[in-house]
């Protein structure tokens, strides 16, 4: 089943470079459609056709199925292609990788989310600015897990990259953008780590390029 030509559609600074990375660390061949989130793209009527949620990433697949959320994507991509071993084949590792995409779609995404709302995403009557003290209280409680977790393994299966370290590296990413710290030596090498690999280099290529083929 590989080798499909793919649609990613996304938008540089959100949660889109998850997809695209788990896209190019499977060896994918896609097409990338830019939706221009920052100017209301995503609440254009023909993008709400293919998410009605009005969010990046969306992927459609070759049959003009649609799969959204980011962890959902990974997955998908992991398991199509598997010779790329982003889910480890060792029961043990793969159950890690389980435990730790979870962990950065619920504890390390949620609070940086509720700050970005607060912040700038929701509809300024809606917005509790109060609400960023526990919001980062939150995510250092939880990036002191994970990194409790990589001070004894190299990545979060065990000792193979999968797709929780796209999810967990880019939620520390977003952090350092939000201007929030990351306390110690070891996330903040962890995320150098995760960065310098070939794929994420191409995911943040491709996602300037399309970007920047729009303007």
């Amino acid at each position: 089943m590989e080798n499909k030509m793919l649609t990613i559609y996304g938008c540089p600074n959100s949660r889109s470079l998850r997809a695209v990375w788990a896209l190019e660390e499977a060896g994918a061949e896609y097409d990338y459609v830019f939706v221009d989130l920052f100017k209301g793209a995503g609440r254009a009527p023909e993008f709400l056709t293919i998410n009605p949620g009005g969010k990046v990433p969306a992927l459609r697949l070759d049959d003009d199925s649609i799969i959204t959320e980011t962890g959902a994507i990974a997955l998908w991509a992991a398991e199509h292609y598997p010779t790329a071993d982003l889910l480890p084949a060792d029961p043990t590792e793969r159950a890690q990788a389980w435990r730790w995409l979870c962990f950065g779609l619920t504890e390390l995404d949620q609070p940086l989310w509720t700050i970005a709302k607060h912040r700038f995403a929701l509809p300024e009557k809606r917005r509790v600015p109060a609400i960023e003290d526990t919001a980062r209280w939150e995510f250092e409680k939880a990036a002191a897990l994970l990194a409790a977790r990589l001070d004894d393994t190299p990545w979060l299966a065990g000792e193979h990259f999968s797709i929780a370290d796209i999810i967990a590296s880019h939620c520390l990413a977003w952090a350092k953008s939000a201007k929030l710290s990351l306390e110690g030596s070891t996330l903040p090498a962890y995320l150098e780590r995760c960065l310098a690999r070939p794929a994420a280099q191409r995911a943040l290529a491709r996602e300037a390029a399309a970007k920047g083929k729009a303007q």
